[in-house]
C-alpha cells in the first residue's frame, strides 16, 4: 500500500505552517483581550464589574497559572520527545499570557488597550520570522522596537516626572543597538542569523534607529519626522524581500 503523501509535511510548508500557528494565537489572545473588555470594562452595571474584580478575574488568573505551571512541568518531563515538548511549551506560554494580562487589567485598566496594540505586533513579528529571511525578520524587529522607543520620547520624553527616565531608557537602548551589531559582526548570532545571511540590512536597522533616537533626544518633534523616516525604511524593506522570495 502508497504511504499517504500529506501524513508529512513537506519542509517547503513549515515556514507557512509556523505563520498560520502565530496568527492563529495572536487571534485568540486579541479574542481574549476583547472578552475582557466586553465583560469587565465594559460591563453593563457597576455590580458587574464589581464581581468581575473580587472574583472572575482573580479566578481567570488563577486558572493561567495553573496552566503555565502544568506546561512547565510537562515540558521538563517530556525532554525525550522534542514535539510533545514544543506542545508544552505552547500551554505553558498560553497559560503565562492568560494570567500575566489578568493581573495586569486587574492592576490598571488602562493596560488593556496598550496590550491590544502589543499583542497583533508580537503576531505580526512571529510572522515575519516564519516566512522571511532571518537578517530581514531581524532588520524589521529592531525597527519595529525602535519605533515603539521613538512613540515613548513622543508621547513622555518632555515629561516633567518621567522625562528623565525615558532618556536613561533610550540611552540603554542605543548601548543594545550597538552590542547587538557587534555581536552580528562577530558572528555569534548564529542561532538567529545563518552563517551566510546578509548583514547589511542588520547594521543598517541598528545605525538608523541610533541615528533617530538620538536625533529624537534633541527635543523638538525630530521624534515625529524621525518615526515616519523609520516607518518608510520598514515598509521599503519588507518590499525588497516580499518581491526577492516570489
Amino acid at each position: 500500500m502508497a504511504k499517504n503523501p500529506n501524513k508529512e509535511v513537506a519542509p517547503k510548508d513549515e515556514p507557512m505552517n509556523g505563520a498560520m500557528k502565530f496568527f492563529l494565537a495572536g487571534c485568540v489572545a486579541e479574542l481574549y483581550l476583547l472578552i475582557l473588555r466586553r465583560f469587565y470594562i465594559n460591563a453593563d452595571s457597576e455590580l458587574t464589574r464589581i464581581a468581575w474584580y473580587d472574583h472572575y478575574l482573580w479566578t481567570l488568573a488563577g486558572i493561567g497559572a495553573g496552566v503555565l505551571a502544568v506546561g512547565v512541568i510537562a515540558a521538563l518531563v517530556l525532554r525525550g520527545s522534542a514535539k510533545k515538548q514544543k506542545s508544552a511549551w505552547i500551554l505553558a506560554a498560553a497559560g503565562a499570557f492568560v494570567g500575566a494580562a489578568t493581573a495586569l487589567v486587574r492592576w490598571n485598566m488602562a493596560t488593556l488597550s496598550f496590550m491590544t496594540i502589543v499583542v497583533p505586533v508580537i503576531m505580526l513579528l512571529g510572522i515575519l520570522w516564519a516566512l522571511y529571511d532571518r537578517e530581514c525578520a531581524l532588520a524589521l524587529t529592531v525597527l519595529g522596537a525602535s519605533l515603539f522607543v521613538l512613540w515613548g520620547v513622543r508621547r513622555y520624553g518632555s515629561s516633567v516626572y518621567v522625562g528623565t527616565t525615558v532618556k536613561v531608557c533610550v540611552v540603554i537602548y542605543l548601548v543594545l543597538l550597538a552590542a547587538l551589531a557587534a555581536l552580528t559582526k562577530s558572528g555569534k548570532l548564529n542561532k538567529l542569523l545563518p552563517p551566510k545571511a546578509d548583514k547589511l540590512p542588520v547594521y543598517a536597522a541598528c545605525g538608523l534607529s541610533a541615528l533617530a533616537l538620538l536625533a529624537s533626544l534633541l527635543g523638538g518633534g525630530i521624534s515625529y519626522y524621525a518615526m515616519w523616516a523609520l516607518a518608510a525604511v520598514v515598509f521599503a524593506l519588507a518590499v525588497y524581500y516580499t518581491v526577492k522570495q516570489l
